[in-house]
């Protein structure tokens, strides 16, 4: 069941379930292009060909909100916004360990391994290096040594909140790639804020969405 947050003209919120790819891949599996496609075809009965504009993605294994374009103008416009860092993803951690520092910032230089689908930090003049840099707060503690995070991504890398928490000894709970393997734990990362300048009108919006309150989310009350 597709949970649509909001809609118009131009743009379509929803909220990515874990374990679905954003667009089609290899494997065949159920994808949210098509999805939102079948939903927007079915319920204004449109004929032929759906159009709809993915610009931006999350990890297979990464629930939370995302904005699909309804229209060729809001593609264009909202792939602008993100090239000039005008598109604001925020992200929710379950990580390993306490901070010494509530708040902080991570730049590393990320080199990603085409071949094994995985990023490495590495020094700034390894060839295909890139910067990453995101900003964090630790919103709580938890009783068995994790800790909830806030993460603001200010670069978008490969695997990028992954790798550069793994990298300072905090890997997220579940991460099977750049952290301890627990099968059968989902990892704990979730994109549950997007802020962006609607297309077409002179509008900041704002959505939030939230992880169910399962797993390593469930001891923490920031999580609704």
């Amino acid at each position: 069941m597709l949970n649509v947050i909001y809609e118009d003209n131009h743009i379509i919120v929803v909220e990515k379930p874990c374990n679905i790819p954003s667009q089609a891949d290899k494997t065949g599996d159920e994808d949210m292009l098509t999805l939102i496609k079948s939903y927007i075809k079915e319920k204004y009965n449109k004929p032929g060909e759906v159009f709809l504009g993915l610009v931006h993605r999350l990890d297979r294994p990464v629930g939370g909100v995302m904005v699909f374009a309804r229209t060729s103008k809001a593609a264009s416009r909202l792939s602008e916004s993100i090239r000039k860092n005008e598109f604001t993803k925020r992200y929710l951690a379950v990580v390993n360990g306490k901070f010494e520092n509530r708040k902080g910032t991570l730049e590393d230089y990320l080199f990603k391994d085409e071949a094994l689908n995985k990023s490495r930090v590495v020094t700034k003049d390894k060839r295909g290096a890139k910067l990453a840099r995101l900003n964090y707060e630790v919103l709580e503690e938890g009783n068995n040594n994790t800790s909830l995070v806030k993460v603001d991504l200010e670069t978008g890398r490969h695997h990028q909140i992954r790798v550069q928490f793994s990298n300072t000894g905090h890997a997220l709970i579940g991460d099977q790639k750049y952290g301890k393997s627990m099968p059968g734990v989902q990892i704990a990362l979730w994109a549950y804020e997007l802020e962006f300048k609607h297309p077409t009108k002179d509008e900041v919006m704002k959505f939030n969405v939230y992880p169910k309150k399962v797993g390593p989310w469930k001891e923490y009350n920031f999580i609704k």
